[in-house]
């Protein structure tokens, strides 16, 4: 899903012809995904460990947004298949905000860069496997979200993995050009 290192010109993913086997708005969520994960990559490339934990001027980590992303993109697609949010993920929810127990500073079990970057190809690769069966349902059968059964439908729910993912990949963007400024000792541009 990743994109590719050559020097050809970017092309954005839906426009590379890519999941035509799948109904639009599935395929709209896949591509969703995959620039997502280019974006991630490209944007945080250069990053230290220690700064993917960083909280410049009090921003989330990256490493909060990352395995945000990833867990969050599970749930959601649990609400578009019908379930609800199972006891493990609720511990995965728990755990986004200050991280699973893992440090990148832990030999045993570092929560790197690298490691983040995988768990989210690794959520994404499942997601497609997920959006693809979906993507074949009637996208107006209704959803409940939550303890309160707040109304979605299976299209709604899979949109929202889409848009939810882009919101948290432009603040994993954001806070990775406030880092590298703030590397930099460069004063913020302001326009």
């Amino acid at each position: 899903m990743s994109a590719s290192s050559s020097s050809a010109p970017y092309i954005e993913p839906w426009l590379r012809g890519t999941h035509s086997d799948i109904p639009a708005v599935g395929r709209a969520v896949l591509h969703a995904l995959d620039l997502a994960l280019d974006d991630l990559t490209k944007w945080t490339d250069g990053l230290t460990d220690d700064e993917v934990h960083a909280q410049p001027l009090g921003l989330p980590s990256v490493a909060f947004h990352l395995r945000h992303i990833v867990g969050s993109t599970d749930r959601l697609l649990s609400y578009a298949e019908g379930k609800q949010i199972s006891p493990e993920q609720l511990t995965v929810l728990k755990a986004e905000q200050s991280g699973p127990g893992l440090s990148h500073t832990d030999p045993a079990n570092p929560e790197t860069l690298a490691a983040l970057l995988a768990a989210v190809e690794v959520a994404f690769s499942d997601a497609a496997d997920r959006v693809r069966v979906l993507a074949t349902a009637d996208l107006e059968t209704f959803r409940g979200v939550g303890r309160k059964q707040l109304p979605t439908s299976i299209g709604g729910a899979m949109v929202h993995v889409a848009d939810h993912t882009q919101r948290h990949v432009g603040q994993v963007v954001t806070t990775a050009k406030v880092l590298k400024a703030m590397r930099a000792n460069e004063p913020p541009v302001l326009r």
